[in-house]
């Protein structure tokens, strides 16, 4: 519709189209309403006009003709944990059959035709839902349903519809638009932390290496984006370790490796992704350093721990030869232990070398020079020694000391064999003579009769032959060049001389003179010599010279008799040493070989793995009860033979060392017997009176034990929570080596008094016994009971006891030359004087006939009973029971007299030794008591007032009496029956000593 086709100034057009279905879309109207004012032309009715326009458009506006319009594509992003999605472009919708919004002149009513209503979401299982914000501007968003899962999906794609609110009031008819994709993105939080994918990672590197890289390490994140998800460090936790790690995993050493510092390195490893998330485990990396394949032992420990009384220890159970694949033709390895620093060279016994010849097989003719010092072999007390912890007994020569051997100890005679053995260490060499043993003239001149010295690290043995030989030429010094002389190391050496020939063996071996000097013989004197060791006695000048310097042990003459090779080597071998059980599967292919003290041995063979199981089955052993304690060094020396000469390797020697522990040390305890008395007459006896009749020798361990758990939480609350540990003693036996018997007071008188000890029953046990006015010392290796049988037997006797009252006596005995020494047990021995009845019956005149022979009886007082006295039979008058009991009166007066006299001693006595703390053991087994022969005569006839005097009379000496005197009386005066003597006498006559002083 159009008004003019030429519009004049101030018209105003109004078009409203609707377009034909030719031209424009469907269903669009296009209306055109033209209006002039002040023009020729004019509308019949203007108002008529704007109402039919106004109903044409409501008319045109009822009707749903047109689809809501929305963008082909969508792309929105959400957050894992948000549900609105952020969309590009937003959603909006539009729809024509909307009113138009800029016709501002009129009022229009807006319809549900032209609103949206919804949006609908197709697909299978979407998790979105779409919403409309504003019906009239078609405004809408997509919101997740549920939680989203990035790592489940990360992304959603779907289409959507916009619906209108169709026509009319009741929607039909209402319109959709096309369908739009929509792609959503979900965002991706750090939710998660990095995990490794091994648990342990392993690594092995050959040392003097530096790696580009040694093993990777790698860590996955679970989040889906790649922000989160990826793996943006590596670090080390452990501190202070030549490693490395870059950011993808890579683990490298910093510095060269070395197997002697380090045979494993054990690493933290933990990771971060790139939101800085730590893992959530470190992991473990364990780099193994493998030695550069050097030939060498592999396997074994340096230090091994030998347990004392454990028998054999294998040193090397684990032990191979690391060849590197080299073809070779023979093995030879020498194993050495080496003991130099223990004792004399080793780990020996450590008795006296009197006691290891006679162990050894050498048990007759034997002379120690040097022993320990005792009060019987007194002349080595001033030298110094130097005892070890093993109590070796070594004494010390410094060049200013020497000592004299007592005359009449060594008679040796030169025509015969005899033997010279020492131990010595010495060095270095000097020009001087360093005398080891020296026989000489006592005075007047200078001559050597024998000498045995070192001269330039030369040993020199020195035999002048007696004038009684022929005036010729005779060998008279013998010389040996040793490097064993000098080396300031231990070694035993050993001189056979039968004349004219003298052999010498160092540790062992037989080494001939490489050079022999005759001499002609001394000329004939009557001048003593003098034996001395650590120098020459000048008998002219008075004077001792070429003083040795050095340690000298075991210095020892044997007469009569040569030391045979089997002796020696038994001398020489130590208590420890190597041993080896070869299992029968190689000992064919494998040789072993010892040296004679098993201190070193040598294997040989051409089998890797036969060679390999020998060496395994090397042991340690010591056969020593209780060893000395300390490191043992160990070497392994190898050679190795190949095809090729030229490409042989060579093995280093290996070392280690035994350490032998602290044995569980023993004590020795003597009890018995401490305090006893015995009559004069025993003491005058020919057997005298037995020391230790009750002697007890018992040696003990104590070791700690660890108390029970469950028997500490039973205990009460009174026991001690602080005490950790419980101490349990242990008896053990072991052998015995000296006892000593001393004097303690005065030296022994030897004319009236000595320590005797039946020389049979020593022999019989091997034992030796030393005796001088200070004691007597029972030699010889042999068990605690043998000694305790032997020291059971000592007597002491004693022919002239009138002024002796007591004697006091000491005992000690030890093990391996005084290493373990027991307590001092001391013995006290009282004499008890008694006078003679039938001496005072004499005095007294009484007549012959009318004595009867009056027997001493004993006391026993381990049973308290006196010995029965014999009755006579002839019934007296009543003038000689008179006389008989104004005599016995007598004989009790003396007697208590004498016991009054013993008891002032005795307390005189004990106030000098008030530290004494035992109690006396009275035995009175030898006490004389005199007993009347007419008490029971006396008892039944005498008359009452005969009693009463006697009463009286006993009253008046009751303030002198003590209790023990009173009853000691009274058991002498009270009788019986004579039919009830004997047993009957015994048991009610006791001696009670409760109240003696002494």
């Amino acid at each position: 519709m159009r008004g003019e086709e030429e519009e004049e100034e101030g018209c105003v057009k109004l078009e409203v189209g609707m377009r034909g279905e030719e031209e424009e879309e469907e269903g669009c109207v296009k209306l055109e309403v033209g209006m002039r004012f002040g023009g020729e032309k004019r509308f019949t009715s203007a108002v008529g006009l704007v109402l039919g326009l106004l109903c044409a458009v409501e008319a045109a506006a009822k009707v749903n003709k047109h689809k809501p319009w929305i963008e082909t594509t969508y792309h929105g992003i959400v957050t894992e944990n948000d549900d609105k999605v952020i969309l590009d472009p937003p959603l909006i919708a539009l729809d024509k059959d909307a009113p138009l919004r800029y016709a501002e002149s009129f009022e229009v009513t807006l319809t549900k035709e032209g609103e949206i209503c919804g949006f609908r979401i197709h697909g299978q299982n979407v998790p979105f839902e779409a919403v409309v914000l504003d019906k009239s501007t078609g405004e809408g968003v997509i919101r997740a349903k549920d939680k989203l899962d990035c790592e489940l999906q990360k992304e959603h794609t779907f289409t959507i519809q916009a619906y209108d609110c169709g026509e009319g009031p009741d929607g039909a008819n209402m319109k959709k638009s096309h369908k739009a994709t929509v792609h959503i993105q979900v965002n991706d939080i750090n939710e998660y932390s990095p995990v490794f994918k091994e648990k342990t990672y392993k690594a092995t590197v050959i040392e003097g290496k530096k790696y580009d890289s040694i093993l990777r390490v790698e860590a996955v994140d679970a989040d889906c984006s790649f922000q989160y998800s990826q793996i943006c460090n590596y670090e080390i936790v452990t501190p202070d370790v030549p490693f490395t790690v870059d950011k993808d995993g890579f683990i490298k050493n910093t510095e060269k490796l070395s197997y002697g510092k380090e045979h494993m390195y054990k690493l933290t490893v933990t990771a971060y992704d790139c939101g800085k998330n730590r893992a959530s485990e470190d992991v473990l990396v364990k780099i193994s350093v493998k030695p550069t394949c050097k030939p060498s032992w592999q396997g074994f420990n340096k230090r091994i721990e030998y347990e004392p009384g454990t028998g054999s220890l294998a040193l090397f159970p684990s032990m191979h030869l690391e060849t590197c694949d080299v073809p070779i033709t023979s093995i030879r390895a020498s194993i050495e232990l080496e003991t130099t620093h223990i004792g004399k060279g080793c780990d020996r016994d450590t008795y006296s070398e009197k006691s290891l010849h006679k162990l050894c097989g050498a048990s007759f003719g034997t002379v120690e020079l040097l022993p320990a010092p005792s009060s019987s072999a007194n002349w080595t007390v001033g030298l110094p020694t130097d005892n070890g912890h093993d109590s070796d007994q070594v004494f010390e020569f410094n060049g200013t000391q020497a000592i004299k051997v007592p005359d009449g100890l060594v008679s040796t005679n030169m025509k015969e064999p005899f033997t010279i053995s020492v131990w010595m260490r010495h060095g270095p060499g000097a020009h001087e003579k360093e005398t080891i043993l020296c026989n000489s003239d006592k005075t007047d001149m200078n001559r050597h009769h024998y000498s045995f010295y070192v001269h330039n690290c030369r040993l020199i043995f020195l035999l002048r032959q007696d004038p009684s030989e022929a005036e010729n030429y005779k060998p008279a010094e013998f010389h040996w060049k040793l490097d064993q002389v000098c080396d300031k190391e231990w070694h035993h050496y050993v001189l056979n001389v039968e004349f004219p020939t003298v052999s010498l063996f160092v540790d062992g071996t037989t080494f001939e003179p490489f050079m022999v000097t005759e001499d002609y013989p001394l000329h004939a004197s009557k001048i003593e010599t003098q034996l001395t060791v650590g120098a020459c006695w000048q008998g002219g000048n008075a004077r001792m010279a070429q003083f040795f310097r050095g340690n000298l042990a075991g210095l020892i003459i044997r007469s009569g008799k040569l030391e045979n090779k089997k002796v020696i080597d038994c001398l020489y071998t130590c208590k420890e040493g190597l041993d080896v059980q070869l299992p029968e599967e190689v000992a064919s292919a494998v040789k072993v070989e010892f040296n004679p003290n098993q201190s070193s041995l040598t294997v040989e063979g051409d089998d890797i793995g036969a060679f390999d199981k020998v060496m395994q089955h090397i042991s340690y052993l010591n056969s020593r009860q209780f060893p000395t304690p300390g490191i043992r060094h160990l070497r392994i020396s190898t050679t190795v033979k190949c095809f090729n000469e030229d490409s042989c390797v060579t093995v280093p020697d290996a070392e280690g060392y035994v350490m032998v522990l602290q044995p569980e040390e023993p004590k020795i305890s003597l009890s018995g017997i401490d305090h006893f008395a015995r009559s004069a007459a025993e003491f005058e006896s020919p057997e005298g009176v037995t020391l230790f009749p009750e002697l007890r020798i018992v040696s003990t361990i104590t070791r700690e034990v660890e108390p029970d758990v469950e028997s500490e939480a039973t205990e009460g609350a009174d026991d001690d929570p602080t005490v950790q540990e419980t101490v349990v003693s242990e008896e053990i036996m072991h052998n015995l080596d000296t006892c000593e018997v001393s004097v303690v007071g005065d030296d022994l008188d030897g004319e009236h008094e000595s320590l005797e000890l039946d020389q049979s029953q020593l022999q019989q046990r091997a034992l030796e016994m030393r005796s001088s006015n200070l004691g007597l010392v029972i030699t010889g290796v042999n068990t605690m009971a043998n000694y305790e049988q032997v020291l059971h037997l000592i007597r002491y006797k004693n022919w002239h006891t009138e002024a002796l009252f007591d004697r006091k006596f000491k005992l000690v005995c030890s093990e391996l030359n005084g290493r373990y020494i027991s307590n001092g047990f001391k013995v006290e021995v009282n004499v008890i004087h008694t006078a003679d009845p039938v001496e005072h019956a004499n005095n007294a005149m009484v007549q012959a006939n009318f004595i009867n022979p009056v027997h001493h009886a004993s006391v026993d007082l381990s049973g308290h009973n006196l010995v029965n006295a014999h009755q006579a039979s002839v019934v007296p008058s009543a003038a000689t029971i008179v006389i008989v009991v104004c005599v016995s009166f007598l004989v009790f007066m003396i007697i208590l007299g004498v016991f009054r006299i013993r008891a002032a001693h005795q307390r005189t006595m004990r106030d000098q030794e008030s530290g004494k703390e035992n109690e006396m053991d009275w035995d009175d087994s030898a006490l004389t008591i005199t007993v009347n022969p007419m008490e029971t005569y006396e008892d039944q006839h005498s008359s009452e007032e005969e009693e009463e005097e006697e009463e009286s009379e006993d009253g008046e000496e009751e303030d002198d009496i003590t209790s023990a005197e009173s009853e000691s009386s009274e058991d002498e005066e009270g009788g019986e029956p004579e039919d009830q003597q004997g047993t009957s006498r015994q048991q009610q006559l006791e001696w009670d000593d409760s109240t003696l002083t002494y």
